[in-house]
């Protein structure tokens, strides 16, 4: 059985338009959804994660719940907060020869 609420968001995905906009808004949902795994995963709050990150904890809330005009800057800040991308060593090795 479906219900009117499915009929009517069939219908209204028959509109391109409407559903490019519905479709692009979901993209950009998926990526705050991801921000706020990672957060979870690594038990950070989002106070804790904006410290790391240097930005605010409601820039870090809009970033997962309305991620909106977002730049990369921002985005690699994210991601180092979130240790995602670790420095590589530079120098000699710390072995010594045997």
């Amino acid at each position: 059985m479906t219900s009117r609420w499915n009929r009517f968001y069939q219908r209204q995905m028959e509109n391109p338009k409407l559903r490019e906009l519905v479709e692009k808004e979901l993209d950009s949902l998926q990526l705050g959804v991801q921000i706020a795994k990672l957060r979870a995963a690594e038990k950070l709050s989002q106070t804790k994660l904006a410290a790391l990150a240097e930005m605010s904890a409601p820039k870090i809330s809009a970033m997962e719940n309305e991620p909106r005009n977002l730049t990369i800057g921002t985005l690699i800040r994210v991601a180092h907060a979130l240790g995602k991308r670790k420095p590589r060593r530079r120098g000699r090795s710390s072995r010594r020869a045997a």
